[in-house]
């Protein structure tokens, strides 16, 4: 689960789901390909996010997304500069040492090569930010991470410790009834990272998402909460509860847990429960957590209560950032809330 309904604020489209296909159950992956753009769909992402620490014992959160959105309507021109996908980033980093969130967002078309996804070029990228695949070993490509910014920077590199996973049930994450309200949803749950942030050295765990569609919200569904969850028993969990316009949680809420050999479990909505424990402001940064048949019982604590991104280019706002998990197990993750200050709409 992730948000996109910035480029919706700016480019909304006449007919957005003319010729894109839905992601339905028994589509047929091919990796390494299914890794990068899929141009058929209307919308996909890239997130990764990850905690490191300096030698020092230096503390850091950070997240380098990348979204693409579908154009159809200047699909015809044959010009370079033709607006045929929209192309958004966030760079983010949490310090928390210094108790300081930052970030940075940029908005690109295509143009001659300024933003894109290529699984020739192995390569993902808008402008000098990008993630660069190559180096295979047993679990999956090594993945380099650049993002350049006026007020931070950073180069990592990440190698899979386990295989990806597919999340849900036959090829999709279904999130709201009827037909193609869905994605097909890809993570790689455990990357070693190894590199520099602001030329400090730093190492730790990152989470990949990447995630396809053309629909997936209902008109009854504000938004969701959505935990990435690494354990110090080497297994990993990922959920996320769609919230209702009327305070309820949806059905279609689920997630995944990954064992420590690395295979994927599917998790219903009644399996699990996400319950608020504290606030800042709209967002509830504090939750319990629990899986009752896995006995699991964790209590999260934000590294910051601060981690908002608000879009200074008038796009949605939602809360994004690094976390701390304890109780029955340790470990530390991701945790993105959406819907808090305006409806997600896909």
């Amino acid at each position: 689960m992730r948000i996109l309904a910035f480029l919706f604020c700016i480019f909304p489209l006449a007919a957005a789901h003319i010729d894109y296909r839905e992601a339905l159950p028994g589509y047929s992956y091919q990796f390494p390909r299914d890794h990068f753009d899929h141009q058929d769909f209307r919308t996909e992402w890239w997130y990764y996010t990850g905690n490191v620490t300096g030698p020092a014992g230096e503390r850091y959160g950070f997240e380098l997304v990348f979204f693409r959105q579908g154009e159809r309507g200047d699909e015809q021109s044959q010009s370079s500069w033709a607006v045929k996908n929209i192309y958004l980033a966030h760079a983010a980093l949490t310090d928390a040492h210094g108790k300081r969130f930052r970030y940075e967002e940029r908005l690109n078309r295509e143009g001659p090569g300024i933003a894109g996804a290529s699984f020739d070029r192995r390569r993902i990228w808008n402008g000098n930010w990008s993630a660069q695949w190559g180096g295979e070993n047993q679990t999956g490509e090594t993945q380099t991470l650049d993002a350049l910014t006026p007020d931070f920077r950073f180069h990592l590199q990440l190698t899979p410790e386990k295989p990806f996973v597919i999340h849900g049930e036959k090829g999709v994450s279904q999130k709201a009834a009827g037909a193609g309200r869905a994605s097909h949803y890809v993570s790689f749950p455990r990357l070693a990272v190894s590199g520099t942030i602001d030329a400090h050295p730093v190492t730790g765990t990152a989470w990949m998402d990447h995630e396809w569609f053309t629909e997936q919200l209902a008109p009854d569904q504000v938004g969701w909460d959505w935990f990435s969850i690494q354990l110090e028993n080497h297994t990993e969990l990922m959920l996320f509860d769609l919230r209702r316009k009327d305070g309820s949680t949806d059905p279609y809420s689920s997630g995944t847990f990954i064992d420590a050999r690395g295979a994927a479990h599917h998790l219903k909505h009644e399996d699990f429960t996400l319950q608020p424990l504290s606030h800042w402001g709209k967002y509830p940064v504090a939750w319990s957590i629990r899986v009752p048949s896995l006995n699991i019982d964790l209590s999260e604590k934000p590294v910051l209560e601060d981690q908002a991104l608000h879009s200074k280019q008038g796009g949605a706002n939602y809360w994004e950032g690094a976390v701390d998990y304890s109780g029955t197990h340790k470990g530390v993750g991701y945790l993105e809330m959406t819907g808090y200050e305006g409806q997600v709409v896909f």
